[in-house]
């Protein structure tokens, strides 16, 4: 499942974006909303909306518009998690709990697996989902860039389709750092740079397939013409590699999957 390209970060300076930042450039306040730019404040805001409309369809328009390939990218992402029995794992954006449940299996009842996501409306189909199938975990609502936990609370923070939507990258990034503990490993699941030969071909099933599958499964075309932008806008495979190292992650390595459709960054967090 793995393609050409899986690679290790070599070490990287500070982004762009700090030091616009640190240099006052007015950019510095806006962000991007897929192709649009918006103030640093209305993009939380603007991505709830799209999750709070497609949150009762979001399973099965992941099984569409992936083919069902999804089930087997998390199902990687769970093996390169390598848990043991009594670990302690922080699920971010965990969704519909697809990921939590797996993890739940494998660290038993002596671990601890957490369910949390900044939205409402996808934490509450996730917490009920498990909760039908008998699957009872601690679930909270919060910001990834402000983690409401303790410093080296967890052995494993994973986030798989949530890191493009936050605002604050770099300030999640180094929240997932602060709350691992040392020897501790972020994994991050997320829509990449696919293989140049493959891009016009994906392109056209992006901005043209997957909208009209949005209006007619899920009753809403703009918050998949969204997903597409987001992807595009979201730092490639080196690129997010060099924000990890940033926010101190040591033995930051990725693995292109589907042809680059999708990557899986690891980090581990040293002291």
């Amino acid at each position: 499942m793995s393609a050409p390209g899986d690679g290790v970060r070599p070490p990287a300076g500070d982004s762009g974006g700090k030091a616009a930042a640190e240099a006052g450039d007015p950019a510095a306040d806006a962000t991007h909303f897929g192709f649009k730019t918006v103030p640093l404040g209305q993009k939380a805001e603007k991505v709830a909306e799209v999750f709070d409309s497609v949150a009762s369809r979001y399973d099965v328009m992941n099984d569409l518009m992936s083919a069902g390939l999804h089930r087997a990218w998390k199902a990687f992402t769970v093996r390169h998690a390598a848990l043991r029995p009594g670990m302690k794992v922080l699920d971010i954006a965990g969704g519909t709990g697809d990921l939590a449940r797996a993890f739940a299996q494998r660290v038993g009842p002596t671990g601890e697996v957490w369910l949390t996501d900044i939205n409402g409306s996808m934490l509450g189909v996730g917490r009920d989902r498990l909760l039908d199938e008998g699957v009872v975990l601690p679930v909270a609502q919060c910001d990834a860039e402000a983690l409401p936990f303790p410093d080296g609370r967890f052995d494993r923070v994973t986030v798989a389709f949530g890191l493009r939507n936050m605002t604050r990258k770099e300030a999640a990034l180094r929240e997932m750092h602060r709350v691992l503990a040392p020897g501790g490993k972020l994994l991050v699941l997320e829509f990449s740079r696919v293989w140049k030969p493959l891009a016009p071909a994906y392109d056209a099933y992006s901005f043209g397939v997957l909208p009209q599958l949005g209006r007619l499964v899920a009753g809403d075309a703009e918050s998949y013409r969204y997903l597409a932008e987001s992807i595009r806008m979201h730092p490639d495979q080196p690129t997010l590699g060099a924000l990890m190292e940033s926010a101190g992650f040591g033995r930051v390595r990725w693995h292109n999957l589907s042809l680059g459709v999708v990557a899986l960054h690891e980090g581990v967090k040293f002291l």
